[in-house]
């Protein structure tokens, strides 16, 4: 169990260049549009079985353009810097044009149809393989397969400018995140914690470092600056710490302000040329060229073209899933904010503001559960975190876990490398963890399924799953290891949960291998699903013990842990409800939204779902990510939707045992192991034996006794952070990619 697997195809992090990826993407490119220009346009005297080798070739020779590109963008999210983005945006109208033709490759997909046709082959087929045709099939349709050729042609026109300006709008967040540095007076330290003011003495070293080797401060400027000078930034572990834990109510607003107009018109801030950073422009023509796309596609809209390869149905469906879940979690709501309002009365804030609510909040906790995140951070030391989490998944699903750091290939020194092994020591897969904030780094967590599962038995070719699990967790600081809030175990919990669907499965078709096929509604199932080990007694008894003394986490704080699991649940679930509603109808309308128009959108969606109002500059879609650069345009409400799923799914747990070895071989059979090889909901109700249900999900979020209560009802001007309430902002910067 201690070697090194070939099988796992190791990257030479310490030799990639960007050049060279850049040579290794067009090669693929070209190598693969070299097998398609061969492709006979005839298929009437090909078989089925002639039209799945040729599929399978092809198939195999994209492996390389995967590899070669899924590096060069995972570089540029953790080490971003002037050359990898040059490059990586230099690829992205190549990368699209040639997606673009494989989608609306008449030989190509005449050879899928064979197959399909052939009714006796097509039933014959392992269910991996015809899962994936079918998806196959779908998505050639969603390409522009049956276009007219000028059609096409504007198609791929659309496709290639979408993927240049979701890229765009990520490094403008990116840019303006990194610009800014509030340098702090010693009188604006009040209220910070030890860890606190540590991180902003680091960011204080880093603002240094970055102001000269930019030129703007020389060497004797710098020596000047006192030790240790103390910088507030918008990254988000040192963001959170001021926001929780300052007493300087301008310096919360300062900072909330800049975080929630970041990419915005109020942002001055400009890239390397100079350019404004402001995402406004190209918010509204990413809406107008995704509804030309939908048009073409002979959709009304755009939510429809996204719902269509979703569990969800229709827009009215999952409208109506979250209006209703808004109204069972109103009642909750309204007494979270009532007890901030209350709380807030003592500090001196006679009306309760969005910057105001997180430190409110962490006194309500102190006061009234006895709790500080701080106070509990050192029982979290990330290497026990780590080894508690290993733990938990070995008897959960029999899976052990090995350190390989020292043997393979890193991209910074900070990045650790696991092989995960079944109960016979045969090798699953491996993973990477990259779990600190840094300078070139883009903010969120995320799991990236770099390497499917596959094999391809005419060239003896089988590799295993490999994947990328990112954080921006607090760094380790003053010799002491990280020390996790609860909300960042939380997050490695969910990240975690996503790289075992990746690494656990046993499918061979890379197309429905892990996460892939996996309706995008339905991927933050186990994901969600984790996280309920961190807030079992039994779990959190092994992810925790005291950095110095090595003491379990004492009854009474994990008594108030427990306790304040469902601490806010009404305000941050309407939060999450406000992101997908806005997501849904901005992508619900012809003609496309423009700029006012999407902040129109937001502000009738509040005044609909919020019992608060927001500042009018509050810029929150500016920066909305997920929808404009990510995956989840038209599909915001999956975090939801999932947790509806992953809430019922671990009701099972909670009958039979949450270590119940036989429930988590159930589990990692049905869900886990066959990927996208079925229908989600397939897969859900061979785990749970019926339709899934609401239910828990509401006794989990402690809605079930929600009561009205007419205090809570009166109080009407108190307005919620955006984005400050550590909670909420774990789990809006999750995703998968």
């Amino acid at each position: 169990m201690t070697s090194i697997s070939a099988n796992l195809r190791f990257v030479d992090f310490d030799n990639v260049a960007s050049d060279i990826l850049l040579y290794q993407v067009i090669s693929a490119i070209d190598a693969a549009n070299a097998f398609l220009d061969n492709m006979s346009a005839a298929t009437d005297d090909i078989t089925a079985k002639q039209a799945l080798a040729d599929i399978m070739t092809f198939d195999h020779i994209n492996l390389a353009l995967d590899r070669s590109w899924g590096i060069l963008s995972h570089l540029n999210s953790v080490m971003s810097n002037d050359e990898i983005r040059h490059v990586h945006h230099e690829l992205l109208p190549k990368l699209s044009a040639y997606s673009t033709r494989v989608g609306q490759h008449q030989p190509l997909f005449s050879r899928y149809q064979t197959i399909v046709n052939d009714t006796a082959f097509f039933a014959a087929l392992e269910p991996a393989r015809a899962r994936a045709i079918e998806l196959a099939l779908r998505s050639f349709e969603l390409s522009g397969v049956a276009l007219p050729k000028a059609e096409q042609e504007n198609f791929a026109a659309i496709q290639s400018e979408l993927s240049t300006l979701s890229a765009t709008f990520s490094d403008h967040i990116l840019d303006a995140t990194q610009a800014y540095a509030l340098a702090l007076k010693p009188e604006q330290l009040a209220g910070l914690t030890e860890s606190g003011l540590a991180l902003l003495a680091d960011a204080g070293e880093q603002f240094k470092a970055r102001e000269l080797a930019s030129g703007a401060l020389t060497q004797a400027e710098i020596d000047a600056l006192p030790t240790p000078y103390y910088v507030a930034s918008l990254n988000i572990p040192v963001y959170l710490a001021v926001m929780t834990h300052a007493d300087d109510r301008n310096l919360r607003e300062t900072l909330y302000r800049a975080y929630v107009t970041r990419a915005s018109e109020f942002d001055k801030h400009t890239n390397a040329k100079g350019e404004s950073l402001n995402n406004a422009y190209i918010m509204s023509q990413i809406l107008q060229l995704r509804v030309q796309k939908a048009k073409l596609l002979g959709f009304d809209n755009y939510a429809e073209v996204s719902l269509s390869t979703k569990m969800a149905d229709s827009v009215t469906e999952v409208e109506t899933f979250l209006r209703d879940l808004a109204e069972q979690a109103t009642p909750a709501a309204k007494q979270d904010l009532a007890q901030l309002q209350k709380y807030a009365q003592d500090y001196g804030i006679t009306e309760l503001q969005p910057w105001d609510s997180a430190y409110v909040a962490e006194k309500v906790k102190q006061s009234e559960f006895s709790l500080s995140q701080e106070e509990i951070r050192p029982y979290f030391p990330l290497p026990k975190v780590i080894s508690g989490l290993f733990a938990i998944v070995e008897r959960l699903y029999g899976i052990k876990v090995q350190e390989h750091s020292k043997s393979v290939s890193r991209w910074h020194d900070e990045v650790s490398f696991y092989q995960l092994f079944d109960a016979d020591d045969n090798l699953l897969g491996g993973f990477y963890f990259d779990l600190f904030a840094r300078s070139g780094k883009r903010g969120g967590a995320w799991m990236s399924g770099f390497q499917s599962r596959y094999t391809y038995a005419e060239q003896n070719h089988e590799q295993l799953p490999v994947c990328f699990m990112v954080g921006n967790f607090t760094p380790a600081l003053d010799g002491k290891p990280s020390l996790l809030t609860h909300d960042e175990v939380l997050t490695l919990f969910h990240e975690f949960g996503h790289g075992l669907h990746h690494l656990l499965t046993q499918v061979t078709v890379s197309d429905v291998a892990g996460v892939n096929g996996v309706e995008w509604d339905a991927v933050e199932l186990p994901s969600q699903f984790m996280e309920n080990w961190a807030w079992d007694a039994e779990g959190i008894a092994l992810i925790s013990s005291h950095v110095e003394t090595g003491e379990p986490l004492p009854k009474d704080k994990l008594a108030a842990l427990l306790a304040v699991k469902n601490f806010q649940s009404g305000m941050q679930t309407l939060r999450q409800i406000e992101f997908a509603l806005f997501d849904l109808l901005i992508h619900a309308q012809t003609p496309a939204l423009d700029y006012d128009g999407i902040l129109a959108t937001l502000n009738t969606v509040r005044d609909d779902i919020a019992i608060m109002q927001t500042p009018d500059y509050n810029r929150f879609a500016n920066g909305f990510s997920h929808i404009f650069a990510g995956g989840y345009a038209a599909g915001y409400y999956s975090y939801k939707w999932a947790e509806l799923l992953s809430a019922d799914a671990f009701s099972k747990f909670e009958e039979d045992g949450i270590f119940n070895p036989i429930t988590g071989k159930a589990f990692r059979e049905t869900i886990l192991s066959v990927g996208g090889s079925f229908p989600a909901k397939t897969n859900f109700e061979n785990f749970r034996g019926r339709s899934a249900s609401i239910d828990a999900l509401l006794r989990h979020s402690g809605f079930d006794n929600a009561k009205n209560d007419d205090a809570a009802n009166t109080e009407s001007n108190a307005q919620i952070d955006d984005q400050t309430n550590a909670q909420t902002n774990a789990q809006t910067t999750r995703e998968v990619i």
